[in-house]
């Protein structure tokens, strides 16, 4: 049985990869909270490291970059305001790289990122990567897309956890 087309296709927008200098990066919870302890991710070091180099690509090429960070809260494995919930180092913004601040996996919802994408005048492409794949990298691509957007994320800058299936079958993170 041949592949069905992607919904790229059906409305489009085909196979076409963005160019880097053309589009905004969108780096989502690079946060320590994700490399040990309860929320380590599966393949978090090498996504962290594929990371760090689209990240220095994209400032060589002069793209816009945004970061977002999770905030979960005080003492939460998530508390931007500690070292857990922190970005990591290698991925860390530079003066004039904005911050969003969110509280839900969908980083559009109740913050600013579209306005700040929009004022950046930057077009609809966008290149998102970070953490956790199956859940807030896959919602903001979602919001992105419904806002109008074109989100290409960036899998090997990506990581996650394994889940269990419904019929109790566990999928790995690399599937995910």
């Amino acid at each position: 049985m041949p592949a069905s087309p992607s919904l790229r296709d059906v409305i489009g927008l085909g196979d076409r990869l963005p160019r880097l200098a053309d589009a905004t990066l969108v780096l989502i919870d690079f946060q320590n909270t994700y490399r040990t302890g309860v929320m380590a991710l599966d393949g978090v070091d090498a996504a962290l490291a594929a990371g760090s180099r689209l990240l220095a690509a994209a400032r060589a090429a002069g793209t816009p970059v945004v970061h977002v960070v999770n905030d979960g809260g005080e003492g939460s494995p998530y508390d931007i305001r500690a070292e857990t919930g922190a970005i990591s180092a290698e991925v860390a913004p530079v003066d004039g790289e904005p911050v969003v601040v969110k509280r839900f996996p969908d980083a559009f919802h109740d913050t600013d990122l579209e306005r700040t994408l929009r004022a950046l005048g930057r077009g609809e492409d966008l290149v998102p990567a970070g953490f956790m794949t199956h859940m807030c990298v896959t919602f903001t691509a979602q919001g992105a897309f419904n806002l109008g957007f074109r989100p290409t994320v960036v899998a090997d800058a990506t990581a996650t956890r394994p889940l269990a299936s419904p019929d109790g079958a566990v999928i790995p993170a690399a599937t995910l």
